[in-house]
Protein backbone atom coordinates (compact mmCIF):
# COMPACT_ATOMS: atom_id res chain seq x y z
CA UNK A 1 0.00 0.00 0.00
CA UNK A 2 1.39 3.57 -1.28
CA UNK A 3 2.16 6.11 1.52
CA UNK A 4 1.57 9.87 0.16
CA UNK A 5 3.98 12.42 1.35
CA UNK A 6 3.99 16.19 1.98
CA UNK A 7 4.85 17.85 -1.34
CA UNK A 8 3.30 18.09 -4.27
CA UNK A 9 0.54 14.80 -3.71
CA UNK A 10 3.53 12.76 -5.33
CA UNK A 11 2.79 8.81 -4.49
CA UNK A 12 5.92 7.03 -2.71
CA UNK A 13 5.67 3.52 -2.07
CA UNK A 14 6.26 2.16 1.49
CA UNK A 15 9.49 0.23 -0.01
CA UNK A 16 10.86 3.80 -0.79
CA UNK A 17 9.61 5.32 2.57
CA UNK A 18 12.12 2.72 4.02
CA UNK A 19 14.99 2.85 1.83
CA UNK A 20 15.29 6.58 1.74
CA UNK A 21 14.80 6.22 5.97
CA UNK A 22 17.59 4.05 6.20
CA UNK A 23 20.06 5.97 4.03
CA UNK A 24 19.01 9.23 6.23
CA UNK A 25 17.91 10.51 2.79
CA UNK A 26 14.68 12.81 4.87
CA UNK A 27 12.92 15.49 4.33
CA UNK A 28 8.95 17.15 3.77
CA UNK A 29 9.67 19.35 1.38
CA UNK A 30 8.01 19.76 -2.16
CA UNK A 31 11.18 20.20 -3.41
CA UNK A 32 12.91 17.40 -1.55
CA UNK A 33 9.44 15.35 -2.09
CA UNK A 34 9.67 15.71 -5.67
CA UNK A 35 13.33 14.68 -6.50
CA UNK A 36 12.91 11.26 -4.51
CA UNK A 37 9.46 10.70 -6.57
CA UNK A 38 11.88 11.05 -9.47
CA UNK A 39 14.19 8.48 -7.80
CA UNK A 40 12.02 5.59 -7.38
CA UNK A 41 10.53 5.77 -10.85
CA UNK A 42 13.24 5.95 -12.42
CA UNK A 43 14.67 2.62 -10.38
CA UNK A 44 13.18 0.50 -12.15
CA UNK A 45 14.86 0.92 -15.42
CA UNK A 46 18.26 0.21 -15.92
CA UNK A 47 18.91 3.71 -18.44
CA UNK A 48 21.90 5.45 -17.13
CA UNK A 49 21.23 7.93 -14.82
CA UNK A 50 23.20 11.15 -13.80
CA UNK A 51 22.66 12.63 -10.48
CA UNK A 52 23.37 16.53 -9.90
CA UNK A 53 23.56 18.74 -6.63
CA UNK A 54 25.76 20.71 -4.74
CA UNK A 55 28.54 19.35 -2.38
CA UNK A 56 26.56 17.48 0.91
CA UNK A 57 23.15 17.27 -0.96
CA UNK A 58 23.11 13.51 -0.46
CA UNK A 59 24.30 12.31 -4.22
CA UNK A 60 25.60 8.95 -3.18
CA UNK A 61 22.57 8.37 -0.90
CA UNK A 62 20.32 8.63 -3.90
CA UNK A 63 22.37 6.49 -5.87
CA UNK A 64 22.50 3.66 -3.24
CA UNK A 65 18.37 4.49 -3.12
CA UNK A 66 18.07 3.87 -7.09
CA UNK A 67 20.00 0.59 -6.66
CA UNK A 68 18.40 -0.85 -4.14
CA UNK A 69 14.78 0.16 -5.45
CA UNK A 70 15.41 -1.46 -8.40
CA UNK A 71 15.60 -4.86 -9.62
CA UNK A 72 19.32 -5.14 -9.70
CA UNK A 73 19.58 -4.62 -5.69
CA UNK A 74 20.54 -8.21 -5.20
CA UNK A 75 23.50 -7.44 -6.98
CA UNK A 76 26.94 -5.06 -6.43
CA UNK A 77 26.57 -1.49 -5.76
CA UNK A 78 30.02 0.07 -6.18
CA UNK A 79 31.16 3.71 -6.01
CA UNK A 80 34.50 5.01 -7.47
CA UNK A 81 35.73 8.54 -7.74
CA UNK A 82 36.40 9.50 -11.08
CA UNK A 83 39.36 11.49 -10.12
CA UNK A 84 40.94 8.67 -8.42
CA UNK A 85 41.26 6.59 -11.31
CA UNK A 86 44.94 6.61 -13.26
CA UNK A 87 44.50 8.22 -16.96
CA UNK A 88 46.88 5.15 -17.90
CA UNK A 89 45.47 2.22 -16.30
CA UNK A 90 41.57 3.41 -17.23
CA UNK A 91 40.74 0.00 -18.77
CA UNK A 92 42.38 -2.25 -16.90
CA UNK A 93 40.71 -0.17 -13.62
CA UNK A 94 37.55 -0.52 -15.47
CA UNK A 95 37.25 -3.67 -17.62
CA UNK A 96 40.54 -5.81 -16.35
CA UNK A 97 42.89 -7.62 -17.90
CA UNK A 98 44.04 -11.28 -18.37
CA UNK A 99 47.43 -12.82 -17.10
CA UNK A 100 50.46 -11.70 -19.09
CA UNK A 101 49.05 -8.59 -20.71
CA UNK A 102 51.78 -6.52 -19.17
CA UNK A 103 54.78 -6.30 -17.13
CA UNK A 104 53.33 -6.50 -13.50
CA UNK A 105 50.37 -9.05 -14.85
CA UNK A 106 51.30 -12.48 -12.88
CA UNK A 107 47.40 -12.81 -12.35
CA UNK A 108 43.87 -12.03 -14.21
CA UNK A 109 42.72 -8.92 -12.48
CA UNK A 110 39.14 -8.12 -12.26
CA UNK A 111 37.63 -4.66 -13.46
CA UNK A 112 34.84 -2.42 -11.64
CA UNK A 113 32.39 -3.30 -14.80
CA UNK A 114 32.75 -7.38 -14.34
CA UNK A 115 32.66 -6.56 -9.75
CA UNK A 116 29.94 -4.45 -10.53
CA UNK A 117 27.81 -7.26 -12.59
CA UNK A 118 24.15 -7.33 -12.07
CA UNK A 119 24.10 -4.41 -10.44
CA UNK A 120 25.00 -0.37 -10.45
CA UNK A 121 28.54 1.01 -10.51
CA UNK A 122 28.51 4.79 -9.59
CA UNK A 123 31.34 7.55 -10.95
CA UNK A 124 31.24 10.18 -8.83
CA UNK A 125 32.67 13.31 -9.58
CA UNK A 126 32.43 12.50 -13.42
CA UNK A 127 33.71 16.03 -14.68
CA UNK A 128 37.14 14.64 -13.61
CA UNK A 129 37.73 11.85 -15.98
CA UNK A 130 40.47 12.72 -18.39
CA UNK A 131 39.51 13.09 -22.29
CA UNK A 132 41.19 9.98 -22.62
CA UNK A 133 39.00 8.38 -20.11
CA UNK A 134 35.77 9.58 -21.36
CA UNK A 135 36.53 8.41 -24.80
CA UNK A 136 36.88 4.80 -22.86
CA UNK A 137 33.64 5.49 -21.04
CA UNK A 138 31.56 6.69 -24.07
CA UNK A 139 32.83 3.65 -26.19
CA UNK A 140 31.34 1.56 -23.35
CA UNK A 141 28.18 3.25 -23.08
CA UNK A 142 27.30 2.68 -26.56
CA UNK A 143 26.85 -1.07 -26.37
CA UNK A 144 27.72 -1.95 -22.86
CA UNK A 145 30.24 -4.85 -24.07
CA UNK A 146 34.15 -4.62 -23.78
CA UNK A 147 37.56 -6.47 -23.89
CA UNK A 148 39.51 -7.08 -20.76
CA UNK A 149 43.20 -5.87 -21.70
CA UNK A 150 45.10 -8.99 -23.27
CA UNK A 151 41.89 -10.73 -23.37
CA UNK A 152 40.19 -11.93 -26.74
CA UNK A 153 36.83 -12.25 -25.95
CA UNK A 154 34.50 -9.42 -25.90
CA UNK A 155 32.22 -9.68 -22.79
CA UNK A 156 29.13 -8.13 -22.00
CA UNK A 157 29.13 -5.39 -19.42
CA UNK A 158 25.30 -6.25 -17.39
CA UNK A 159 25.95 -3.08 -15.06
CA UNK A 160 23.91 -0.16 -14.60
CA UNK A 161 26.03 3.07 -15.07
CA UNK A 162 25.06 6.38 -12.48
CA UNK A 163 27.20 9.27 -12.81
CA UNK A 164 27.13 12.27 -10.14
CA UNK A 165 28.85 15.62 -10.26
CA UNK A 166 28.88 19.00 -8.44
CA UNK A 167 29.56 21.07 -11.06
CA UNK A 168 27.46 22.33 -14.17
CA UNK A 169 28.99 19.69 -17.20
CA UNK A 170 26.65 22.09 -19.91
CA UNK A 171 29.86 24.85 -18.76
CA UNK A 172 32.36 22.11 -19.08
CA UNK A 173 31.55 21.10 -22.38
CA UNK A 174 31.17 24.95 -23.82
CA UNK A 175 34.79 25.28 -22.24
CA UNK A 176 36.10 21.98 -23.76
CA UNK A 177 36.67 20.45 -20.67
CA UNK A 178 33.81 17.83 -20.79
CA UNK A 179 32.39 15.46 -24.28
CA UNK A 180 29.50 16.65 -25.52
CA UNK A 181 28.45 13.36 -26.43
CA UNK A 182 29.23 12.09 -23.11
CA UNK A 183 26.95 14.43 -21.54
CA UNK A 184 23.96 13.79 -24.18
CA UNK A 185 24.08 9.78 -23.15
CA UNK A 186 24.39 10.68 -19.20
CA UNK A 187 21.46 13.02 -19.38
CA UNK A 188 18.85 10.48 -20.84
CA UNK A 189 17.63 10.33 -17.35
CA UNK A 190 18.53 12.78 -14.28
CA UNK A 191 17.80 14.06 -10.92
CA UNK A 192 19.21 17.22 -9.12
CA UNK A 193 19.46 16.71 -5.47
CA UNK A 194 18.14 20.13 -4.10
CA UNK A 195 20.23 22.21 -1.29
CA UNK A 196 19.48 22.69 1.99
CA UNK A 197 18.76 26.46 1.89
CA UNK A 198 15.49 25.23 -0.74
CA UNK A 199 14.17 22.45 1.63
CA UNK A 200 13.07 25.00 4.07
CA UNK A 201 12.05 23.64 7.42
CA UNK A 202 14.07 20.14 6.59
CA UNK A 203 16.91 21.29 8.25
CA UNK A 204 14.93 21.35 11.74
CA UNK A 205 13.96 17.79 11.12
CA UNK A 206 17.24 16.36 10.01
CA UNK A 207 19.08 18.02 13.01
CA UNK A 208 17.08 16.70 15.57
CA UNK A 209 17.18 13.24 13.85
CA UNK A 210 21.10 13.58 13.77
CA UNK A 211 20.34 14.61 17.44
CA UNK A 212 18.64 11.50 18.11
CA UNK A 213 21.32 9.01 15.61
CA UNK A 214 24.23 10.26 17.78
CA UNK A 215 22.55 9.70 21.07
CA UNK A 216 22.59 5.64 20.03
CA UNK A 217 25.95 5.72 18.27
CA UNK A 218 27.83 6.85 21.51
CA UNK A 219 25.46 5.42 24.11
CA UNK A 220 25.02 8.88 25.53
CA UNK A 221 21.99 10.93 26.80
CA UNK A 222 19.80 12.29 24.18
CA UNK A 223 19.37 16.04 23.39
CA UNK A 224 17.67 18.46 22.09
CA UNK A 225 17.58 21.64 19.92
CA UNK A 226 17.36 25.21 22.13
CA UNK A 227 14.52 26.95 21.38
CA UNK A 228 16.74 29.78 19.77
CA UNK A 229 18.57 27.43 17.49
CA UNK A 230 16.10 26.50 15.76
CA UNK A 231 15.40 30.08 13.69
CA UNK A 232 19.40 30.08 13.06
CA UNK A 233 19.38 26.74 11.32
CA UNK A 234 16.45 28.02 9.36
CA UNK A 235 18.71 31.58 8.69
CA UNK A 236 21.75 29.98 8.09
CA UNK A 237 22.46 29.30 3.96
CA UNK A 238 24.47 25.78 4.35
CA UNK A 239 26.74 26.25 1.74
CA UNK A 240 27.74 22.49 2.81
CA UNK A 241 24.44 20.97 2.69
CA UNK A 242 23.53 18.11 4.61
CA UNK A 243 27.17 16.88 5.60
CA UNK A 244 27.55 20.41 6.69
CA UNK A 245 24.57 20.16 8.79
CA UNK A 246 25.47 16.76 10.53
CA UNK A 247 29.01 17.67 10.98
CA UNK A 248 28.18 20.46 13.01
CA UNK A 249 25.28 18.27 14.73
CA UNK A 250 28.11 15.74 15.43
CA UNK A 251 30.32 18.44 17.25
CA UNK A 252 27.59 20.27 19.07
CA UNK A 253 26.67 16.93 20.57
CA UNK A 254 29.83 16.18 21.49
CA UNK A 255 30.69 19.37 22.94
CA UNK A 256 27.68 20.43 24.55
CA UNK A 257 27.31 20.89 28.74
CA UNK A 258 23.86 20.43 28.68
CA UNK A 259 20.89 18.79 27.33
CA UNK A 260 20.13 21.96 25.19
CA UNK A 261 22.16 22.48 22.15
CA UNK A 262 22.85 26.01 21.66
CA UNK A 263 24.12 26.80 18.44
CA UNK A 264 24.58 30.69 18.35
CA UNK A 265 27.08 30.49 21.10
CA UNK A 266 29.15 27.26 20.06
CA UNK A 267 29.14 29.23 16.57
CA UNK A 268 30.16 32.29 18.16
CA UNK A 269 33.27 30.51 20.11
CA UNK A 270 34.09 28.97 17.13
CA UNK A 271 34.21 31.89 15.45
CA UNK A 272 36.50 33.46 17.59
CA UNK A 273 38.98 30.79 19.68
CA UNK A 274 40.66 33.89 21.38
CA UNK A 275 38.33 36.06 22.37
CA UNK A 276 39.68 36.60 26.25
CA UNK A 277 43.41 35.91 26.16
CA UNK A 278 45.80 38.41 26.81
CA UNK A 279 47.11 40.07 23.86
CA UNK A 280 51.02 39.45 23.22
CA UNK A 281 53.60 40.91 20.69
CA UNK A 282 53.81 38.42 17.70
CA UNK A 283 57.05 36.10 17.87
CA UNK A 284 58.78 35.18 14.73
CA UNK A 285 57.36 31.60 14.17
CA UNK A 286 53.82 33.06 15.08
CA UNK A 287 54.06 35.12 12.32
CA UNK A 288 55.13 32.93 9.35
CA UNK A 289 52.56 30.72 10.73
CA UNK A 290 49.77 33.42 10.14
CA UNK A 291 50.91 34.42 6.94
CA UNK A 292 51.62 30.53 5.50
CA UNK A 293 48.08 30.23 6.94
CA UNK A 294 46.69 33.77 4.81
CA UNK A 295 48.49 32.58 1.97
CA UNK A 296 47.33 29.25 2.16
CA UNK A 297 43.40 30.51 2.24
CA UNK A 298 43.73 33.19 -0.47
CA UNK A 299 45.32 30.10 -3.11
CA UNK A 300 42.96 28.11 -1.95
CA UNK A 301 39.67 30.17 -2.66
CA UNK A 302 41.08 31.35 -6.26
CA UNK A 303 41.56 27.42 -6.58
CA UNK A 304 38.33 26.42 -5.94
CA UNK A 305 36.85 29.13 -8.04
CA UNK A 306 39.03 28.05 -11.06
CA UNK A 307 38.01 24.60 -10.25
CA UNK A 308 34.22 25.23 -9.68
CA UNK A 309 34.47 23.89 -6.24
CA UNK A 310 35.86 20.42 -7.61
CA UNK A 311 38.43 18.93 -5.35
CA UNK A 312 39.84 16.41 -8.28
CA UNK A 313 39.98 19.34 -10.66
CA UNK A 314 41.44 21.64 -8.15
CA UNK A 315 44.33 18.86 -7.38
CA UNK A 316 45.42 18.71 -11.01
CA UNK A 317 45.59 22.10 -11.36
CA UNK A 318 47.77 22.54 -8.28
CA UNK A 319 49.38 19.37 -8.49
CA UNK A 320 49.09 18.35 -5.29
CA UNK A 321 47.68 15.60 -3.88
CA UNK A 322 43.84 15.03 -4.07
CA UNK A 323 43.83 13.74 -0.37
CA UNK A 324 46.45 16.36 1.09
CA UNK A 325 44.51 18.98 -0.79
CA UNK A 326 41.22 17.81 0.87
CA UNK A 327 42.42 17.92 4.03
CA UNK A 328 43.88 21.63 3.79
CA UNK A 329 40.29 22.93 2.46
CA UNK A 330 39.23 21.25 5.38
CA UNK A 331 41.62 22.56 7.63
CA UNK A 332 40.55 26.59 6.60
CA UNK A 333 36.90 25.11 7.06
CA UNK A 334 36.25 25.71 3.54
CA UNK A 335 33.22 24.59 1.87
CA UNK A 336 33.44 23.39 -2.24
CA UNK A 337 29.75 23.99 -2.51
CA UNK A 338 30.33 27.95 -2.18
CA UNK A 339 32.51 27.61 -5.57
CA UNK A 340 30.76 25.72 -7.66
CA UNK A 341 29.75 27.31 -10.87
CA UNK A 342 25.82 28.10 -10.71
CA UNK A 343 23.24 26.20 -12.79
CA UNK A 344 22.26 27.73 -16.18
Amino acid sequence: MSRETKGHGHQLSEAAHSAFARLNLLGDSSVFVDALHVIERISAVGATVLIQGETGTGKELAARALHYLSPRRDHPFIPVNCGALPDGLIESELFGYERGAFTDAKHAGCGLVSQAKGGTLLLDEIEAMTPRAQVVLLRFLQDHTYRPIGGRLVSDGDVRIVASSNVNLEQLVRRGQFRQDLLFRFTVLSVTMPPLRHRGNDCILLAEHFLRRFAAEFDRPSKRLHPEAVPWLRAHDWPGNVRELENMMLRLFLMADSDDIEIVRASAAAANPTAGEPSQAQTFRTAKARAIEQFELAYLKDLLLRSSGNISLAARISRKDRSALNKLVKKHGLATGEFRAPSM
